[in-house]
């Protein structure tokens, strides 16, 4: 039976896809962030952190057992301890001498307890929610999401950049973890008490219990229509951007010796984690608008321009980084900021056409299963790019290697005209 709090979804809802939100953002924002300013190599730090993708490229291996194994309950309350623990432990472990270790170790356990975390959380929202409490909170739980990205790349980072004006750096970003573990236990113990509490049997009615279900989704997505058209829109749709996301971070960050723009690591927490999220946000409330007035094969081809021609705000950043060093900090962390806000404004909404197109792919039979197995395929496609970009950045410098971005824009292009769409899919039915 629901207690007074757990039958109120406003009570769990938000705090819950908060909680979602804000170790995903430390595994693949703010570890790139912490690690530059640690002094490691972009090649060092994109490898590494790329690498922290793989629980979600291979969690549909395991979505199918959570819920025979335990509640969907149980597994968000024991993920969101570990993932706790896992903030505690790389705050211990940066002041140390075998801090990158460490850390990376702690990192790859708030990947999985993360990943999981994203299974049980969505599992819990489904069973516990009626199909018009689904679509009244679809909303708040998007917008909690974003504020945890918020929390996390833009005020978290800017805590840890005021306190490397008075601590060292390793024991700056220390004190932001601590603090990190502290909001993220304090999660936890709030859903102890406020987490609904549906009968066990729904879980497992749900979930068919077997990982033969896995096998299945593969049969039933590798046997779609213009499957291999697809699968190179999963993978390659996002290649310019799984570039461009892990040094976009390092290039704000590095000395202008190395052809950064030297800026103060709370500055990029304010321009890449606050301003950056608003225009991503607003533009991908943009893009879903536009596509349920005229569906998304009309509007597929402004989305692939708008994700891919704003790159280019970096080759001018790049290439304006001497002159942006002789304005005043206020000034140029103006024109910085409108820069990444086109960039991200454009992504959002160009990302709309991507994600609607796993969706539109997924329908049919197993949609929930073959869902998640695109989801798989579109972290893949952020991996893989990713793991190169640090090595390419350094061996060609930021300006080429953001012109290489821009080159790379034309892969998205090939791929988005390979796709086919139905022309009537997401747009609003007339009455």
């Amino acid at each position: 039976m629901n207690t007074s709090l757990s039958s109120k979804p406003y009570a769990w809802v938000p705090s819950l896809y908060l909680a979602e939100s804000l170790p995903y953002v430390a595994v693949m924002v703010i570890a790139t962030t912490m690690y530059k300013r640690l002094g490691l190599s972009n090649t060092e730090l994109a490898l590494y952190t790329s690498w922290l993708y793989l629980p979600w490229v291979i969690k549909p291996l395991w979505s199918p057992f959570i819920a025979a194994i335990k509640t969907e309950r149980w597994w968000v309350l024991t993920m969101q301890l570990l993932i706790g623990v896992g903030f505690a432990g790389i705050a211990f472990t940066l002041p140390m001498s075998f801090w990158l270790q460490g850390s990376l170790a702690f990192f790859w356990l708030l990947a999985f307890a993360s990943a999981t975390h994203d299974i049980a959380a969505d599992g819990l929202y489904i069973i516990a929610l009626s199909t018009h409490d689904q679509s009244l909170y679809v909303g708040i739980r998007s917008t909690f999401y974003r504020i945890g990205n918020i929390l996390g790349q833009g005020l978290l980072v800017m805590l840890a950049g005021w306190l490397e004006k008075t601590q060292t750096v390793p024991v700056a970003w220390s004190i932001t973890f601590f603090v990190l573990a502290g909001l993220f236990l304090a999660l936890w113990g709030w859903h102890h008490l406020a987490l609904p509490k549906p009968a066990p049997d729904l879980s497992r009615q749900r979930e068919d219990g077997s990982g033969s279900a896995f096998f299945l989704a593969l049969k039933t997505f590798f046997t779609k229509p213009h499957i291999f058209s697809a699968l190179l829109f999963m993978l390659l749709f996002r290649f310019p951007e799984g570039q461009l996301v892990k040094i976009a971070n390092p290039f704000l960050l590095d000395s202008a010796e190395a052809g950064g723009l030297a800026m103060p690591t709370e500055a990029v927490g304010f321009v890449y984690g606050t301003i950056g999220i608003l225009g991503l946000t607003i533009g991908g409330l943009l893009g879903g608008w536009c596509v349920s007035r005229h569906g998304l094969k009309r509007w597929l081809w402004p989305m692939v321009l708008s994700i891919s021609l704003p790159d280019i705000v970096y080759v001018y950043l790049a290439s304006a980084a001497s002159d942006l060093s002789t304005l005043s900090p206020q000034l140029s962390t103006l024109i910085v900021s409108l820069c990444v806000c086109v960039e991200q404004f454009g992504y959002g909404f160009g990302f709309t056409a991507y994600m609607l197109y796993l969706v539109y792919f997924s329908q049919g039979e197993r949609s929930t299963a073959v869902f998640s197995i695109c989801t798989a395929l579109q972290a893949l496609g952020m991996m893989l790019p990713g793991m190169i970009a640090g090595w390419m950045a350094d061996h060609l410098g930021y300006l080429h290697f953001f012109w290489w971005v821009v080159a790379c824009c034309l892969v998205t292009f090939a791929v988005s005209a390979a796709i086919k769409i139905d022309p009537e899919y997401g747009r609003k039915k007339k009455q």
